[in-house]
């Protein structure tokens, strides 16, 4: 495959080494990679923009290893803008990082040029760092024959949840094994309360459907299909739909109609193809996300008034 460009105005990206294969065992190339995006562009990017972004890079496919960088590298185009915000890393202290920002579709190419596979973004946006634009439920299946169709299950429980509390939701494959439900809201709750929020749903369905749902972060100890409320915090990253994933089969995090997700889904039910066949068909489901709009702070009352007092 001849070298692969795009070029707006002044502005070009060009892919070296599009026939570098990045997913063995399906045959799935660089170039590949860089078409798919370039097709989904005009879904996903809403999804990332103004939003500081971080890279996963995969400089030899998904049989190596992968590596985390937030900082802008040099050498990336000027175009591309930064936003500057201070990070407080696992080994301690903090620092001031500048992000990149994927705000366009000459954006995304580049990060595909730079050996990102899945695009990972803030849930919040640079304007309102400290104020999400959803709370996001990560559902986890256990190691079992029926593990998805469980998480199906819970999928539909955390939904049955939010609309007792009279908010709407909306879910996609993870892309990997597991379901993500985001509820959008307006940009006004903090992400301690996001988190309080996510963590005192998960717990009244962990009580209410023992062996079904847990909160248990350590696997041994598992049983069920973990919530996990935790990533719910300020500078986490979630792979934004229409990213592909590096997994076997490069599949794609694709959002559904709620009756949709029926216990005959697979994780991986879902490809480039798929996705770009369903978005031409139902335009971007995940559109009502990027609106928001809904208020947090009853829901969080209520849960508040109904946690069972020790």
């Amino acid at each position: 495959m001849a070298e692969l460009e795009v070029r707006q105005g002044r502005r070009v990206v060009k892919l070296s080494s599009p026939d570098r294969i990045l997913f063995p065992e399906d045959g799935v190339t660089k170039g590949d990679l860089f078409e798919y995006y370039r097709e989904v562009a005009p879904a996903i990017v809403p999804h990332l923009r103004d939003r500081p972004f971080t890279m996963k890079r995969w400089r030899e496919g998904i049989a190596g290893p992968a590596f985390f960088q937030k900082q802008a590298p040099k050498g990336m185009p000027a175009w591309i803008k930064t936003r500057r915000f201070r990070t407080w890393p696992r080994e301690g202290g903090s620092r001031l990082v500048d992000f990149p920002l994927v705000d366009d579709e000459l954006a995304l190419l580049w990060m595909v040029q730079f050996h990102c596979i899945d695009m990972n973004a803030w849930y919040s946006r640079i304007d309102k760092p400290d104020r999400p634009d959803f709370v996001l439920f990560d559902l986890d299946p256990p190691d079992a024959r029926d593990g998805f169709a469980q998480a199906v299950r819970v999928a539909h429980l955390v939904r049955e949840a939010l609309e007792g509390l009279e908010l709407r939701s909306y879910v996609k494959t993870s892309g990997a094994d597991g379901i993500h439900v985001l509820l959008p809201i307006a940009r006004r709750a903090t992400f301690d309360q996001t988190y309080e929020f996510a963590e005192l749903l998960s717990r009244r369905l962990e009580a209410e459907h023992p062996g079904l749902v847990t909160t248990e972060w350590l696997k041994k100890k598992r049983r069920g299909v973990l919530v996990d409320h935790r990533q719910n915090g300020h500078g986490k990253t979630i792979a934004s739909v229409y990213s592909v994933r590096p997994k076997p089969g490069a599949p794609v995090s694709t959002p559904l109609h709620w009756e949709e997700l029926t216990e005959r889904v697979r994780p991986r039910d879902f490809g480039r193809h798929e996705a770009l066949d369903r978005v031409a068909k139902h335009g971007d489901l995940f559109e009502p996300v990027l609106r928001g709009g809904q208020a947090l702070g009853p829901g969080l009352r209520r849960l508040r008034a109904a946690k069972p007092t020790k």
